[in-house]
């Protein structure tokens, strides 16, 4: 079963012993950060330093300055690595150590972009706007994700990408110093918190028949019990029951239609971000999406029909973090929906790969690695990948490496 491991680029920029500690997890691959989001991120075995500040969202490699010229929207260079192009030197030297390299793109999450233009973002039926969550919705957005996703992805010295946070995203977000928990919001109030009402997506409601006001205030009255302490329904009941609650607050009509125009923009996302991917990419470039098999969720996994998403990608990774029924909710319709293509005459394989938190201090269990692996591949996944191996501490990597050189046996 190949397996991957995630890494930021100043887990290897200064640190000579970074690619072979990584080799010799047993891994084959590096999804190797090229734009990512603000974080700050441990390195527990760097020589230079233990805390890396990413203070905002950046490319980590020098962009394309004639690509982006007189562009309101474009990305942002960072400094906190010392190194012109981290993701160029840490790949040619992962590269060295024979792992291959994919790159890791996060598109549609970028705080500063949304503080610097907060037209951009997403605007909730209260009027807030998350400045972290960039609206797919809107022409200028699509755009600037389409040509960061052509840049980012296509790295000297990567075979193939993987695309992070390629749909819509919402209000579920780590920031700094949060102080969001104090009510509990079920999946599907989420989802009602993520609805966006910026002016384009209202004019996109008037023009399928009901106008926005209506539709902001069908979503406020559904959240008013949310806020007096009501949980709702759908708490354990997967991914559909989040969904049934959400056509139970909003009724089955309103919330139809939101989905369906959410719907659209994601996947036309997806397809034209996926085709400029492929037009910049030398042919065998592999391009994967991370996702949710839940059309509704939103996020870094932004949720996508399965079918859809693997008809036009290579193939997805799927979060399956959890226990073996939360495994099962996320895989089983990725690896159904390949199953049945697979009997077609023609038609390429996709990948599906489970990706499992190794990192026990962020609620991984690298000591189960192998059990879980066998369980993902039970449910029709065919490669690993690991959260962590920056970030995780080496009693966790030991763990990875027994558990893969298990793997490696069955």
């Amino acid at each position: 079963m190949r397996a991957a491991a995630f890494l930021y680029p100043w887990d290897v920029v200064g640190d000579p012993d970074a690619a072979r500690r990584v080799a010799d997890l047993g891994v084959q691959q590096v999804t190797l950060a090229a734009a990512y989001h603000s974080t700050r991120a441990l390195t527990p075995r760097h020589p230079r330093h233990r805390i890396v500040t990413a203070r905002h969202s950046a490319v980590l490699y020098p962009s394309d300055p004639e690509r982006w010229a007189g562009r309101a929207l474009r990305p942002y260079r960072q400094d906190w690595v010392a190194d012109p192009d981290p993701f160029g030197a840490a790949a040619r030297a992962l590269a060295d150590a024979g792992l291959e390299v994919h790159s890791w793109v996060v598109l549609a999450h970028n705080t500063r972009l949304g503080t610097e233009h907060p037209a951009i973002a997403v605007r909730n039926a209260y009027g807030d706007r998350y400045p972290w969550a960039p609206c797919i919705a809107r022409p200028e957005v699509r755009a600037y994700l389409c040509d960061l996703a052509a840049e980012a992805a296509v790295r000297p010295g990567a075979r193939g990408t993987e695309l992070e946070s390629c749909g819509w995203y919402g209000l579920a977000h780590l920031h700094a110093h949060d102080k969001t928990c104090g009510v509990p919001l079920s999946g599907a109030a989420q989802y009602l918190m993520s609805l966006c009402f910026c002016e384009v997506c209202e004019a996109d409601c008037t023009a399928l028949g009901v106008p926005a006001r209506e539709v902001r205030g069908a979503v406020v009255r559904a959240l008013e019990p949310v806020w007096a302490g009501a949980h709702g329904g759908g708490a354990g009941e997967g991914r559909a029951g989040e969904w049934r609650e959400v056509e139970r607050l909003l009724g089955g009509e309103l919330s139809g239609l939101v989905r369906r125009r959410r719907d659209d923009a994601a996947r036309t996302l997806r397809r034209e971000v996926v085709a400029a991917v492929r037009i910049a990419a030398d042919d065998g470039f592999r391009v994967l999406l991370h996702t949710d098999p839940a059309g509704h969720r939103c996020g870094a996994n932004a949720g996508a029909d399965p079918a859809d998403v693997l008809a036009h990608a290579d193939g997805v990774v799927v979060p399956c973090t959890g226990d073996d029924a939360a495994r099962t909710d996320a895989l089983a319709p990725f690896a159904g929906v390949r199953a049945r293509s697979a009997t077609l005459p023609d038609t390429p394989a996709s990948v599906v790969a489970a990706n499992l938190t190794v990192v026990t201090a962020m609620g991984g269990r690298p000591g189960s690695l192998a059990a879980d692996a066998a369980h993902a591949a039970a449910l029709g996944a065919d490669e690993l990948r690991l959260y962590h191996a920056g970030l995780a501490g080496d009693g966790d990597l030991a763990a990875v490496r027994r558990g893969l050189a298990a793997v490696r046996k069955r």
